[in-house]
């Protein structure tokens, strides 16, 4: 039995969001271990009817081990709050791989297909009504599409009998304010 089918045969077991984070263990399973603090899994809600992606961690989510911590975070715990009327801890926010890339390059391909098993396991096991996936590289890879965000965005798609709002990453809003609207207006829809 090769390692991942072992792994693999454990995500499936893992009952819960903690046994799961046991299953990740260490991990070494592609480069990006060589030059992380801490690997940055999932914070909030364990049974929130609202689940939100991002890519990856940045420098400040890779200091703390918490995913959205630095301004991205903030504007998103912002929007929340304002659009949804929920606190962060309402609400289960991870990122689709789960240590961060050097310089914050976006996430490679070898590196998505290693932590993305884990990512199907923590949405079936927090069972979301919605999933909110922010920013390009979480809506193509949980919609399987190679559209840009900007086709994507703002209209509701299916995930395996889950609603997902694809929508622009708070980091790009912080870059062109123009688009923070649409942002907002976009996670306005999941509750409204």
């Amino acid at each position: 039995m090769s390692p991942f089918e072992h792994t693999a045969d454990r995500l499936g077991r893992a009952a819960n969001l903690v046994e799961l984070r046991e299953v990740l263990g260490d991990c070494r399973r592609c480069k990006l271990y060589q030059q992380r603090n801490h690997i940055v899994y999932g914070v909030g809600n364990l049974n929130s009817d609202v689940l939100f992606v991002g890519e990856a961690p940045g420098e400040n989510e890779d200091r703390k081990g918490e995913p959205f911590v630095g301004d991205a975070g903030q504007l998103l715990t912002t929007i929340i709050k304002e659009e949804l009327g929920l606190r962060r801890d309402d609400v289960y926010i991870t990122n689709l791989v789960k240590c961060r890339p050097p310089g914050n390059r976006d996430p490679e391909p070898d590196e998505v297909a290693e932590c993305r098993p884990f990512l199907v396991q923590q949405i079936k096991l927090v069972r979301p009504q919605f999933l909110v996936a922010l920013g390009k590289f979480a809506a193509q890879t949980l919609l399987c599409s190679s559209k840009p965000i900007t086709m994507l965005r703002g209209k509701w798609h299916d995930y395996d009998g889950v609603r997902l709002m694809p929508t622009f990453h708070p980091a790009y809003a912080l870059r062109c304010p123009e688009r923070e609207g649409l942002l907002r207006e976009d996670i306005k829809k999941v509750l409204g």
